[in-house]
């Protein structure tokens, strides 16, 4: 895949793909149902050259002048020290890097502009860079919440039907990874849980666990059982998202699984956490450039273990309450800093994963879509190719509410229609709809009105367009009650796709394998 081209491997088998094609939500258009957008409006390109230039060169900069200080992974400090880095040891475990201006970029020449994920059924299989956009679930929350049983730690249960809502949505793309805690299970043990849940309750591409190398090595494992060794090693069927630790620190946790899914030719996403003020500049131009240094230096690696390894450059940019010292989500001035992410990403031809449907609101309210919308809309212009945290979000991140996952992957239905633009073929011009029967008559029954109307708006399933007077009769129900009943009616209805039973078998062989292996460990 070092050419950049996307890689097309072999179909699934039967055992593999075995998912039937979801249908579309009642209500809604099915001509936008798609596994992926393919975007159809231009990126938009907030700076100038000039502006570019001076942030790419402040990232040289940080790369050159401070460098990047790599804990406990002597391997990974080997290789770049032999691609040309200068390291100095810092101690016991410890050494920072430093890169002459072009080295990094040069080492990523190798990575691909374009790759697929597979799924487990090629229908849902997803192209990641380009003119591609990717929705997947919120990632990490440790509570969830609802309007009946408020805001408690998450479940597997909880876990489950979480990935159960988004294979239930056409407007999500990928089932996401640890959408919840699943705190109910030992630390050590969870992510066995969490991969098999995954790949029994959707049919769509997924993320492994990176909390440890191990468990890394147990996600990829799990993938090889579903897909076949030699397929996972020809083509990316799992990723994994990894936070550097801001400022300018790679740990070796995160090297070592960032290694492990590069030896294995596996996705890897490279996402400084970035909290302006805190472990950034307060300022967005400093955060970005910072942000840039960072993430480059971690796709990097990925590269020198394997050229050609899918590898996905990233962003998170937050805001902070200097008066509180809490973080802020869905405020404008990390929105402008990921339309200049979306530019620098396509200046180093690699795909991007920014922004979502990000609020620091404890309840689905007004607060949550306004400042959701401001964030999820940056992702939409910047050109965002993998957009996590498209559904869920709420807390600051810190809970998964069952309500916004709907209210958001409604959101996510209307970007589809957004991101589809506006065509000027004959047909679409409609001017046979004017001619039809002239001036001064409605258009209700000519035959392009009779054509278009089942497809040509964005139909909300949550949404109340009623009369007052029919709202007001039927109970003023708001819109967190409607997704309140909106999300229990998906569960209800929810069918899981088939799994091969042999490899449904040897999945839970595998998991139970590898739990009575170890004790259970709870911190």
């Amino acid at each position: 895949m070092s050419d950049g081209t996307v890689r097309r491997g072999r179909r699934g088998s039967k055992s593999r793909g075995s998912g039937t094609q979801r249908s579309a939500e009642p209500g809604q258009n099915p001509h936008l149902e798609v596994p992926f957008i393919k975007r159809g409006i231009p990126t938009y390109d907030l700076m100038n050259e000039d502006s570019l230039e001076k942030i790419e060169a402040t990232a040289d900069r940080i790369m050159a002048e401070i460098g990047i200080e790599f804990r406990d992974d002597p391997e990974a400090v080997a290789l770049f020290r032999a691609a040309g880095g200068e390291v100095t040891d810092l101690g016991p475990e410890r050494w920072n890097i430093k890169f002459a201006p072009g080295m990094i970029r040069q080492i990523l020449q190798t990575a691909p502009e374009v790759f697929t994920q597979h799924a487990r059924n090629p229908k849902n299989n997803v192209e990641i860079g380009g003119d591609n956009v990717v929705f997947a679930p919120s990632y990490g929350s440790p509570f969830v919440m609802d309007l009946d049983k408020g805001r408690r730690y998450g479940t597997i249960e909880d876990f489950q039907n979480l990935i159960k809502l988004g294979q239930s949505s056409p407007w999500l793309h990928h089932s996401g990874g640890t959408i919840c805690e699943p705190t109910d299970i030992a630390v050590n043990k969870r992510h066995l849980d969490m991969v098999y849940s995954h790949i029994k309750y959707s049919d769509r591409g997924f993320l492994g666990s990176i909390t440890a190398p191990e468990r890394a090595e147990d996600s990829i494992e799990m993938a090889r059982i579903l897909f076949g060794a030699e397929h996972v090693d020809q083509n990316c069927v799992i990723m994994g998202n990894f936070n550097t630790t801001s400022p300018l620190v790679l740990d070796g946790v995160t090297t070592q699984g960032i290694r492990a899914y590069a030896a294995a030719n596996q996705g890897s996403i490279h996402l400084p956490f970035l909290l302006g003020g805190a472990v950034s500049p307060l300022t967005m131009a400093g955060s970005v450039a910072q942000c840039l240094a960072e993430s480059m230096v971690s796709c990097a690696l990925t590269q020198l273990v394997r050229p050609g390894a899918p590898t996905v450059l990233a962003s998170f940019l937050s805001s902070m309450s200097l008066r509180s010292g809490s973080p802020t989500f869905g405020t404008p001035e990390p929105a402008l800093g990921s339309l200049v992410m979306g530019q620098l990403a396509r200046r180093l031809k690699l795909p991007l994963r920014c922004a979502g449907n990000f609020s620091t609101s404890k309840l689905p309210d007004a607060q949550a879509m306004q400042q959701a919308m401001m964030s999820m809309m940056s992702a939409v212009q910047c050109g965002a190719n993998y957009v996590l945290h498209s559904a869920g979000f709420l807390d600051g991140l810190l809970s998964m509410s069952y309500e916004k996952f709907v209210l958001d992957t409604d959101l996510c239905g209307a970007l589809h229609a957004y991101l589809n633009g506006v065509k000027t073929d004959e047909d679409s011009l409609g001017f046979d709809a004017l001619a039809e029967f002239g001036p001064g008559e409605h258009l209700f029954s000519t035959q392009h009105t009779l054509r278009h109307y089942q497809t040509a708006y964005y139909d909300s399933a949550l949404d109340d367009n009623q009369p007052w007077e029919t709202w007001d009769e039927q109970g003023e129900v708001d819109m967190a009650a409607r997704a309140n009943t909106r999300w229990k009616k998906l569960l209800a209805e929810y069918e899981a796709p088939p799994l091969d039973p042999a490899i449904d078998e040897a999945l839970r062989d595998f998991m139970d394998r590898k739990k009575s292996s170890m004790k259970d460990m709870w911190y």
